[in-house]
């Protein structure tokens, strides 16, 4: 929650008066985006921990039920879309890449559930990716764990809806963040991107705030084991 998608999530759920915990390993980030947005109505707890380290996460996300109370929305966000090749990948990599983009989804909402069963009902939000969906190569560790993160959101779905608890997947198109604008996004991209999206304008993490703030409200009180995708038409 400290960087790019996560901060806007961030800003924009403490913008509407939620109170708001959040995760990051970047420390000095997450305590700048805290210290900022301090005079919000309910000012947002930043907690320090590497959520591919399950036990880390487990005790981070038990500071932030101690300082607020029950959890009854949870945004799956954390990814790394780092590009890596076949041939490089091994073992340990292929494992570490699982981690951090999708074994910690698991975890955390099997660690919130019993919040949401004992207040009536939540949502739980696991953040997918268009990448899979578009064949796109260079990255196999990614577009797999990004691909079982459906499957994980539609089983969830099942096993949680008794309980009132929604489980959807909300899918980002290529989201114009700093890092993909460093990193990734040239004239090649720029070119692929027109071709691709119906509405040939950046997708902001703006817009997929806005998809969680609706994911998270009563306002999808019976939306679950559903895709939500904000692309601007891509796929």
């Amino acid at each position: 929650g400290a960087t790019s998608i996560g901060a806007c999530l961030v800003e924009q759920f403490a913008a509407q008066g939620a109170k708001v915990g959040f995760i990051d390993i970047d420390a000095a980030a997450g305590s700048t985006l805290a210290s900022a947005l301090a005079g919000a109505r309910h000012a947002p707890l930043f907690v320090h921990a590497d959520l591919t380290d399950i036990a880390a996460l487990e005790s981070a996300i038990e500071k932030v039920r101690q300082h607020f109370g029950p959890i009854n929305a949870l945004l799956n966000n954390a990814a790394n879309d780092r590009r890596h090749t076949i041939e490089e990948t091994t073992p340990e990599t292929w494992d570490a890449g699982i981690a951090v983009n999708l074994k910690h989804q698991f975890f955390a909402a099997r660690n919130v559930a019993p919040d949401m069963r004992k207040t009536g009902g939540g949502s739980i939000v696991n953040f997918g990716s268009l990448s899979w969906m578009l064949k796109q190569g260079g990255m196999p560790v990614y577009t797999t764990a990004k691909s079982a993160v459906q499957g994980l959101t539609r089983s969830l779905a099942r096993d949680f809806g008794p309980f009132n608890i929604r489980v959807n997947t909300l899918v980002p198109g290529w989201v114009m963040t700093e890092k993909q604008l460093r990193l990734w996004v040239d004239d090649t991209a720029r070119a692929d991107i027109a071709r691709g999206q119906c509405i040939n304008q950046p997708v902001l993490a703006e817009h997929i705030a806005r998809m969680a703030l609706f994911l998270a409200a009563d306002d999808s009180a019976m939306c679950t084991a559903q895709n939500f995708v904000v692309d601007g038409g891509w796929v």
